[in-house]
């Protein structure tokens, strides 16, 4: 059901792409969640969607860096 969301909400996103991403959200669900938390918290103190999206990936640029590589 997740990776059925997920595939919808990346439409147009390279097939390639799309795997990479589902597998790693799907063996790092809990650092996924917590970017969503803290992206929400952002947009309602007043940031834009975009802005808020960007700041906290950037906080978590290691992170992700990490969950992307180990695949």
């Amino acid at each position: 059901m997740m990776r059925a969301m997920l595939a919808k909400q990346l439409k147009g996103v390279p097939k390639e792409q799309q795997e990479q991403i589902i597998s790693a959200i799907s063996k790092n669900p809990d650092l996924f969640k917590k970017i969503a938390e803290e992206t929400q918290k952002k947009i309602k103190a007043g940031k834009s969607q975009t802005a808020a999206t960007l700041e906290t990936m950037r906080e978590h640029q290691e992170e992700l860096k990490k969950a992307f590589q180990g695949m």
